[in-house]
């Protein structure tokens, strides 16, 4: 079966409506600002380690001088909206191709509201996730990813596009991820926290480093994550998939058939994904996304792993290759923030 461009367009639903309506129950989260969430998000903070903000405040210091009368000034600075976060410490780290990514570290303090605000936004986010987003979500893991892209190519989805943002963190638009937020949360002491939050980063972009900024990562392409996955309900025939997506923060794969029948399609795949993260203010690296096919003995990255398809000498029968690069590691996506 195969598609004109014209059955394209109609399959694709317009972004910002593609999450499915959920129950308006839970829509008024209250402010985080009692003791006992605020110790959770604490508790969360120290389990994570870390160095001390701009403010050279340890955990340590904070215990020493009393956590309780810590947490209990927070609260108060919630109550009385005197809350306000504080400069994040800036550290450059060095990536392979040898440029820097930048992490904006925030105090203890400024952690702790961060991670209790995630605590009572990520409950009724969670249920507007899609399933093909893995990165930083409970009981979800880069394992699970590369689990799930392994199985489309063993499935035949042998077109490959591998993404990659430009300075995805840096470019995501403020008002955009507001009005996302604002869908499910009426409570306007709460978006008020969330909006002094993020404006610490700028007048864009949400700084990578503190524990809010993957929540609002992911809700800030949750609809490219819906508008893909109806993509690939709508390819599908007869129970088989041809095309699907897969997203670990801003690392994304998407696994188009590569049946002559489906000709066209990776490239119209990509089209999609570029017109969708363009209405969110975000662009693809044009030098490095690209299509490979692993039937050609092409190979792609993912979570600092190599993806290859080789043949058994003795079978005939095809397998996947999975080789961990040499200087990224699976171990980087997990426990920065």
């Amino acid at each position: 079966m195969e598609l004109t461009n014209e059955q394209w367009t109609r399959i694709e639903p317009i972004i910002l409506k593609t999450t499915p309506e959920k129950d308006p129950r839970g829509r008024k989260p209250k402010l985080p600002r009692d003791v006992e969430t605020l110790r959770e998000a604490y508790d969360q903070a120290k389990r994570n380690g870390g160095a001390p903000g701009i403010d050279g405040l340890s955990f340590t210091d904070i215990e020493k001088a009393g956590l309780e009368d810590f947490l209990e000034g927070i609260s108060k600075d919630l109550l009385n909206d005197t809350y306000s976060p504080r400069e994040n410490r800036k550290v450059d780290i060095p990536k392979d191709n040898g440029n820097v990514r930048t992490l904006q570290i925030p105090g203890i303090r400024d952690r702790v509201v961060q991670g209790a605000l995630k605590l009572i936004l990520e409950a009724i986010f969670e249920a507007d996730f899609c399933h093909n987003s893995y990165g930083f979500r409970p009981k979800r893991s880069p394992h699970l990813a590369l689990s799930a892209v392994r199985r489309s190519l063993l499935r035949r989805m042998n077109r490959v596009i591998d993404v990659d943002l430009t300075k995805y963190f840096d470019n995501i638009q403020h008002s955009i991820l507001l009005e996302q937020i604002a869908r499910r949360v009426e409570d306007p002491k709460v978006m008020h926290l969330v909006k002094k939050i993020i404006k610490m980063a700028g007048k864009n972009g949400v700084p990578q480093g503190g524990p809010f900024n993957p929540l609002a990562a992911n809700i800030y392409l949750n609809d490219v994550d819906w508008a893909f996955d109806n993509i690939r309900q709508k390819t599908a025939y007869k129970g088989y998939e041809y095309v699907n997506y897969h997203r670990f923060a801003d690392d994304i794969v998407i696994t188009v058939s590569g049946h002559h029948t489906k000709r066209g399609w990776t490239e119209r795949a990509l089209q999609r994904l570029q017109e969708y993260t363009e209405l969110l203010g975000v662009s693809l690296n044009t030098e490095k996304t690209k299509i490979v096919d692993i039937l050609k003995q092409d190979s792609f990255g993912f979570l600092g792993f190599d993806f290859r398809r080789r043949t058994l000498w003795r079978t005939r029968k095809a397998y996947i290759l999975m080789t961990p690069k040499k200087k990224a590691r699976i171990r980087k996506y997990q426990g920065e923030f």
